[in-house]
């Protein structure tokens, strides 16, 4: 592969997955749920929160932050899955 192929592919790599992490980000607070988003929802909603965050910038329907949830469980799985997600990045920081 030359180098001009190999860079071109890595651009479309990124695009790409830029694209599909897009699809994930959390959205409005149509309809509040009866007894507040709880542990599952902190979880998916942390690991997403890179995403989510750079798609908050841009607009006002989303939130990083599920203001209907039950409380501490809500925050254990939000914190939890902030871990998930940036523990890899910083420890494939260092490796080039």
């Amino acid at each position: 592969m030359t180098a001009t192929t190999r860079r071109t592919a890595g651009i479309v790599l990124v695009v790409g997955a830029l694209l599909l992490l897009g699809a994930c980000a959390a959205g409005p607070n149509v309809e509040a749920s009866p007894g507040g988003y709880g542990f599952w929802w902190g979880l998916w909603q942390g690991m997403i929160l890179p995403v989510t965050f750079i798609v908050s910038l841009f607009t006002d329907t989303v939130s990083i932050y599920e203001v209907d949830n039950n409380g501490n469980w809500y925050d254990v799985g939000f914190m939890v899955g902030i871990a998930l997600f940036s523990g890899p990045v910083i420890a494939l920081r260092g490796r080039g």
